[in-house]
């Protein structure tokens, strides 16, 4: 029987407005695999943060290698063998890989105790040789894609030689190969005897490395299964505490006229000469693995980057779009895939995130002030209907969890009353209740006569929600495939080759 490693009992923490953990428990034992699941805004993450030292709690107990402990602070946490790598990367950009992972705690030499820069790098050079991780140590963060950095994160988690990693979201960046590489890793620290607190919404990453499971819903402790005694139906009825049915629902219409068609698009050195239509009342996916250019075909189409040769047309008419201003004009909506870095505003609350994009609409012309009664009106019209979980619109948009803020997201497109919707990477970090509400909420879109362009890298979400789906490689188009009739099987050999 494996040794209990960490106990937390009866954990309670509230914020203004919110009881974010309502007498929760968790038991984490040497050398295993411990998942939390639940939905967003369950609590995960925020009792993480209780056992980290970044938040405090308002009662219970938390007792790590048999004595009661209570951290004030991440650095306590640290020092005592507990690492965290949190859901969003917060790397220093400019720094090198190497002062990354050693920041704070850097070698040091002489009688002045400089930095031992020597030191540093060779120590990085054999933690990165360990992971097999085939870096140069003095790479600049900024050079580097989101999944290494995210591997590199990885990296400085172990760096500790910690008895606990927390690993929030690890694999929401990474390729499959990479995913596979994370899973070694994994592997050789639980026969070192470390414990893992692995937390993902992907049921097969759960079922593939865990060894327990442990679940909330609405801040609360529903239950603790060994994984090898449950399966998806028992777990997902455990997150939100109701049959969710088929998670993809089925078309409500048939696609009509055609309303985006795209010519011969290039963008140097990006993708080249990409040409497809999109009909109304349409959802048409795009697959492929990473670096295929689907992301910046859609930045392209949206006004973001600009495009070398090639033709845009809306309804029939041949458009300029130059800047995300003239998508918007022409009723476009684009959810990216980075949503903190480059959707949300992180230091402003709920209401602002929601009425950015349309503040036009709300300004008188005459006085040139905003209507803001009917603004927040709105947006709390909007919020509800997407069922964001919050106290109030004044709540500061980072305190979200990472799907609630993604409603946020849509809840400002909605505002604006597109005809056409770009989803880059829609449900990425959002558990299954919510994905099967944004299901839903695209199939209403579709039903209304909207058209949406969907990229996914989850190739069931891809099949499941698509009308049709082109297939990227390496900048090119390589083929379309009926969306009724197409397997994964073809959909990655496509997408290869």
């Amino acid at each position: 029987m494996n040794q209990v490693l960490l106990e937390m009992r009866g954990i309670t923490k509230t914020f203004p407005g919110v009881k974010a953990l309502d007498n929760v428990q968790l038991t984490l034992k040497k050398g295993r695999v411990m998942a939390l699941m639940g939905e967003n805004g369950a609590g995960k993450s925020t009792l993480m943060k209780v056992l980290f030292g970044i938040y405090q709690r308002d009662c219970g107990t938390i007792r790590y290698q048999g004595e009661q402990v209570n951290y004030n602070g991440a650095k306590e946490a640290l020092e005592a063998g507990i690492s965290m790598i949190h859901q969003e990367l917060s790397p220093i950009l400019h720094r090198s890989i190497a002062e990354n992972i050693w920041l704070g705690r850097e070698p040091l030499k002489g009688p002045l105790r400089l930095i031992d820069h020597a030191k540093m790098y060779h120590d990085t050079t054999e933690l990165l040789k360990k992971l097999d991780l085939h870096l140069d140590p003095r790479t600049p963060m900024s050079e580097l894609t989101v999944a290494t950095m995210q591997m590199i994160e990885i990296s400085k988690a172990i760096s500790y030689n910690s008895k606990i990693i927390i690993m929030d979201e690890p694999t929401s960046a990474l390729t499959g190969k990479e995913v596979d590489h994370l899973f070694e890793i994994i592997e050789k620290l639980k026969k070192q005897g470390v414990s893992i607190v692995y937390i993902s919404h992907k049921m097969d990453e759960i079922f593939r490395i865990c060894d327990d499971i442990t679940v909330f819903r609405d801040g609360c402790y529903i239950g603790e299964r060994e994984a090898q005694n449950t399966n998806h139906e028992e777990l997902v009825q455990m997150m939100v505490g109701r049959d969710l049915g088929d998670v993809f629902p089925p078309p409500t219409a048939k696609p009509g006229k055609v309303r985006l068609e795209v010519k011969n698009l290039s963008v140097d050195g990006v993708f080249d000469n990409i040409s497809f239509k999109l009909h109304e009342g349409e959802i048409l996916g795009i697959a492929g693995l990473v670096g295929a250019g689907r992301t910046e075909l859609i930045e392209t189409l949206f006004g973001v980057r600009k495009h070398d040769v090639g033709e845009i047309w809306i309804n029939g008419e041949n458009v300029e779009i130059k800047t995300p201003q003239d998508a918007i004009s022409h009723k476009m909506a684009f959810l990216t895939e980075d949503r903190r870095h480059s959707g949300l505003y992180l230091m402003l609350d709920i209401f602002a995130n929601t009425s950015i994009a349309h503040l036009d609409a709300y300004r008188n012309k005459v006085v040139n002030v905003l209507d803001v009664r009917s603004m927040q009106k709105d947006c709390a019209s909007q919020c509800t209907k997407l069922k964001v979980k919050t106290p109030g619109m004044e709540e500061k948009i980072d305190n979200l969890s990472g799907g609630n803020q993604q409603k946020v997201l849509l809840a400002r497109w909605m505002l604006t009353k597109p005809d056409i919707l770009f989803l880059d990477e829609p449900t990425r970090g959002i558990d299954i209740g919510a994905k099967s509400e944004i299901y839903k909420l695209m199939r209403l879109l579709t039903g209304m006569g909207k058209s949406l362009v969907m990229i996914s890298s989850e190739l069931p979400e891809v099949i499941g929600m698509s009308d049709r789906i082109l297939v990227m490689h390496g900048g090119k188009l390589k083929g379309e495939l009926d969306g009724k009739e197409a397997s994964q099987q073809q959909v990655m050999s496509m997408a290869f080759n």
